[in-house]
C-alpha cells in the first residue's frame, strides 16, 4: 500500500514507518525538518499550507496523522496553549483538504487523538469510547481535534486513535521517569490516587497496523491496556522491576508552582480510560500486564 504519515519522525511515528516499511508498504513521511527524517521518503511540509506534498496525499491508499507539539514538554503559557491547537487543527485541516483535491480515490484516514477529551476530573469512573467528553484545555482541544478529522468522512473511512500514556523506554513519559527511579529518587505523583491509562507502544504500533488492515474498524478507538492502574502502583511496579525503592512522593504543590495548569491535567489528574470498543472490533492486547509490559520494554530497550 502507498502510506503517508504526517509526524513520522516522532516517538511513534517514526518506529511506525519503520514497521510499515518492513511488511512492504510504501511510505512517504510529511517531516517540517525532512532531515530528520531516518526512514521512508522525506516530504518537506509546514503543517499548514498545501504545498508539493498535495498529490502523495491525495494519492495514498492510507493517510496517518500523528502530527502535533508535545502537550507534557511545560507550562500551558497562552502563546503555547495557541501552538498546541494549531499544530494538531491545522495539520489535520490541510490533510483533510489534500484529500479533496481527488474526493473518488478509496482511503483510509487515521487521526490521533488522546484520552485527554475525557477531561481531569473524572474520579474512578470506568471510561470507554462511549464516556461523554470531560473538563478542561485538552478535553477541549482534542473535541476541536476530532471534528477537524471528521471533516475526511465523505472522503475516506476514518478512525481516530485516542492514545493514553504511551510507554517505551526510548522517549515519553517513561523516559523522564527511569533516570530519577534507577536512582532510587522516584515514587509517585501527588496523592498517586490518579488512574494511568498506559499502553506498551509495541501495542499501539499493532492497533494502528490493525486500524489499516481492518476495513470494518472505523470510529473512535481508545488506544489504553485493558488495565488502567494507579499512579501510586505504576510507581510501586516500575520501582519493583528496576529493584529500586519508589517510595519519594513528587509534592502537588511544587508540580503546580513548576507547571502551573499543565500538572493539573497532565500530571495530577487522570482517567481510567479502557478500550472497549477495539477489543470487541477484534483487536487483540499483547500487553495487559504493567508489570510484564515494563519488563519487556526494559529488557528491548
Amino acid at each position: 500500500m502507498n502510506i503517508v504519515v504526517a509526524g513520522g519522525s516522532g516517538f511513534i511515528g517514526e518506529p511506525l514507518v519503520k514497521r510499515l516499511l518492513a511488511r512492504g508498504d510504501s511510505v512517504a513521511v510529511l517531516s517540517r525538518n525532512p532531515a530528520k527524517v531516518s526512514a521512508g521518503r522525506a516530504l518537506q511540509w509546514d503543517g499548514k499550507t498545501q504545498g508539493a506534498w498535495r498529490d502523495d496525499v491525495a494519492n495514498a491508499d492510507v493517510v496517518i496523522n500523528l502530527a502535533g507539539e508535545n502537550v507534557g514538554e511545560g507550562r500551558w503559557t497562552a502563546e503555547r496553549k495557541r501552538r498546541l491547537i494549531d499544530s494538531r487543527i491545522d495539520a489535520t485541516r490541510a490533510l483533510v483538504e489534500a484529500l479533496q483535491s481527488k474526493p473518488s480515490h478509496a482511503r483510509t484516514f487515521i487521526n490521533a487523538s488522546a484520552v485527554g477529551i475525557y477531561g481531569f476530573d473524572r474520579g474512578d469512573a470506568v471510561l470507554d469510547e462511549n464516556a461523554p467528553r470531560g473538563n478542561g484545555f485538552l478535553a477541549d482541544l482534542v473535541v476541536r481535534w476530532e471534528e477537524a478529522a471528521r471533516a475526511a468522512e465523505p472522503l475516506a473511512r476514518v478512525v481516530a486513535i485516542r492514545f493514553g500514556v504511551v510507554l517505551a523506554p526510548e522517549g515519553g513519559a517513561l523516559a523522564k521517569m527511569l533516570l530519577p527511579f534507577k536512582l532510587g529518587g522516584g515514587g509517585p505523583i501527588g496523592s498517586g490516587k490518579q488512574w494511568m491509562s498506559w499502553i506498551d507502544r509495541e501495542d499501539v504500533l499493532r492497533m494502528i497496523e490493525w486500524a489499516i488492515d481492518t476495513p470494518k474498524a472505523r470510529g473512535v478507538y481508545n488506544a489504553t491496556a485493558p488495565n488502567p492502574v494507579a499512579n501510586r502502583d505504576f510507581a510501586r511496579t516500575l520501582g519493583h522491576v528496576l529493584h529500586r525503592p519508589s517510595l519519594l512522593p513528587a509534592p502537588a504543590f511544587a508540580l503546580r508552582a513548576a507547571f502551573g495548569e499543565m500538572a493539573g491535567e497532565i500530571l495530577l489528574g487522570g482517567q481510567r480510560v479502557v478500550p472497549s470498543r477495539a477489543q470487541a472490533d477484534g483487536f487483540v492486547f499483547r500487553e495487559t500486564s504493567l508489570e510484564g509490559a515494563l519488563r519487556g520494554m526494559l529488557s528491548r530497550g
